[in-house]
């Protein structure tokens, strides 16, 4: 796997990845950039949130479980220092489908957590990630 980052000018930079995707990233004006583009750190919690739901969403689905929607919530707390790393790392799935069981996601949500997800299981080495979720019925 392989990324390339290019500046663009003031803090504004391009993220081109191995499978020809791009994304802008850029800083807050107070840091030279303006404001065009995602964070960086918005960027890990990005990667680690939907690592974590393509987890859930196949297992549920391999599972023959009817889900029509997956919206995870990530939310994060940071240390008040340099460097301000993420301490807390939260992840609130809204699961939506047609007679879903609470057994059947909270299993998803534990194997991604503890098994699949390669973005949250790294991170767990440094930060408490923690998960939770909520069943929708349609």
């Amino acid at each position: 796997m392989q990324v390339t980052i290019k500046w663009v000018d003031g803090m504004m930079f391009v993220g081109e990845t191995g499978s020809g995707h791009a994304v802008v990233i850029d800083g807050p004006p107070d840091h030279g950039g303006r404001n065009m583009g995602v964070r960086p750190l918005e960027m890990i919690l990005l990667g680690v949130g939907s690592c974590s739901s393509v987890d859930v969403v196949q297992i549920l689905q391999k599972g023959r479980n009817a889900v029509t929607a997956c919206v995870t919530e990530v939310t994060a707390e940071r240390v008040d220092a340099i460097p301000s790393v993420f301490s807390k790392i939260h992840l609130h799935f809204i699961v939506s489908g047609h007679d879903l069981k609470m057994s059947a996601v909270e299993r998803a949500v534990k194997l991604s957590a503890e098994k699949y997800c390669s973005a949250t299981i790294m991170l767990s080495k440094a930060v408490e990630i923690t998960h939770d979720f909520e069943v929708i019925e349609v």
